[in-house]
């Protein structure tokens, strides 16, 4: 550049007296606006436009703030600037700032997520992982603070820029919010609009502590592992189930499918197991009518022993006592997670209550039993 076009520059910058930003970009929050030496002359034009903030800094000190509108420069606009340059009785030469303009519209659709999965403890199932994203929206609600904590002299500060920190601070609080919300781990995708309004309260103060405001926040989504999707189905699912009447239902199914089995051994001796069963209950049936009629037995004769007593289960839950349950419907609450190996129970004939995995019989549940060693 030539000595005549150093000059040109020079004078059409010292000239130039309105001082506007036309935006024609949609990530821009923060533009600086550039002219010869910072030097502005008195009573020039500053034209605010709707959406935007006019910012002067002085030598790196926050002056005067300006909202939409246009404005002539001088001590009397200038009141801060005006205190810190010691204009006591007005000035009429070029003066020296820094004006920053600052898009305040609603930065839309910006998008957060969890960089790795969250570890929750959950009653149920332990230890498990979950990943979570959605979307949030933000503007600059104090200017000055924003640019003297976070812009400083970028001359054009973009939304990538601030993004990467506001991920960050989302994902950290949104770790703590779920971690603190306790909830049983299939409820966090049901409650996305609960947990969403949350963490938009939880997060606030620390947008605002920099002059952002977080408008809006959304998680379109929580998942999970998918095998730790199937568990909880099928938990649900016996949840709602009665236990006693599945069991009943799997017998039958199983004795029909035996029965049917008519050239294996399998198929006769089901069908003689059902002969005794509805002879028991035929006898069953007739004894109360035969009550009276019965001839004493011969005294040389054995009476049969008495039939057997189902045994009854209780167990604690919640702090609280539950049951009688059958040892069939503890193991299902069992298999459901209802109950673990440390859940205590008690039966007729215990002195104490113990936990299931000292209850030699129900020591079964939770998995194969080591014989015991070889006599020498």
């Amino acid at each position: 550049m030539g000595i005549f076009d150093k000059i040109k520059e020079k004078l059409s910058h010292e000239f130039i007296d309105i001082i506007e930003w036309l935006d024609y970009t949609d990530d821009t929050i923060c533009h600086r606006f550039e002219r010869y030496q910072n030097e502005i002359k008195n009573n020039a034009k500053l034209i605010v436009r709707e959406g935007q903030t006019a910012v002067f800094i002085n030598e790196g000190q926050l002056a005067d703030v300006f909202t939409p509108g246009t404005y002539t420069l001088n001590t009397k606009n200038l009141p801060i600037l005006t205190t810190l340059k010691g204009w006591k009785y007005g000035f009429d030469s070029p003066f020296k700032a820094e004006v920053y303009f600052v898009n305040t519209h609603l930065f839309t659709d910006e998008k957060w997520g969890t960089k790795n999965p969250i570890t929750l403890n959950d009653e149920r199932f332990g230890l498990v992982e979950i990943r979570a994203f959605g979307t949030y929206a933000f503007k600059i609600s104090d200017p000055g603070k924003f640019i003297v904590d976070i812009v400083g002299t970028d001359n054009n500060f973009t939304n990538f820029e601030i993004n990467e920190h506001l991920k960050s601070l989302i994902a950290t609080r949104f770790t703590d919010t779920v971690g603190e919300a306790n909830l049983p781990i299939e409820l966090y995708a049901a409650n996305t609009t609960e947990l969403s309004e949350t963490c938009k309260e939880v997060m606030q103060p620390e947008f605002a502590s920099v002059g952002i405001s977080l408008e809006k926040f959304y998680i379109e989504n929580v998942s999970m592992p998918e095998d730790l999707k199937k568990e909880i189905f099928e938990y649900s699912r016996i949840d709602k189930l009665d236990l006693d009447k599945l069991t009943k239902f799997k017998t039958a199914k199983a004795i029909e499918a035996a029965a049917t089995n008519e050239g294996g051994t399998a198929g006769a001796g089901m069908g003689m197991g059902m002969g005794f069963v509805l002879a028991q209950q035929m006898g069953g049936m007739m004894a109360p009518q035969m009550g009276g009629q019965q001839a004493p037995m011969q005294q040389g004769g054995t009476m049969p022993p008495p039939m057997p007593v189902a045994v009854q289960y209780y167990y604690a839950a919640n702090g609280q006592q539950a049951g009688p349950v059958s040892f069939e419907q503890l193991k299902g609450l069992f298999a459901g997670r209802t109950v673990n190996k440390d859940t205590l129970v008690w039966k007729q004939g215990m002195s104490e209550w113990k936990p299931i995995h000292e209850v030699e019989e129900l020591k079964t549940f939770l998995g194969g039993s080591t014989p015991p060693p070889l006599p020498q």
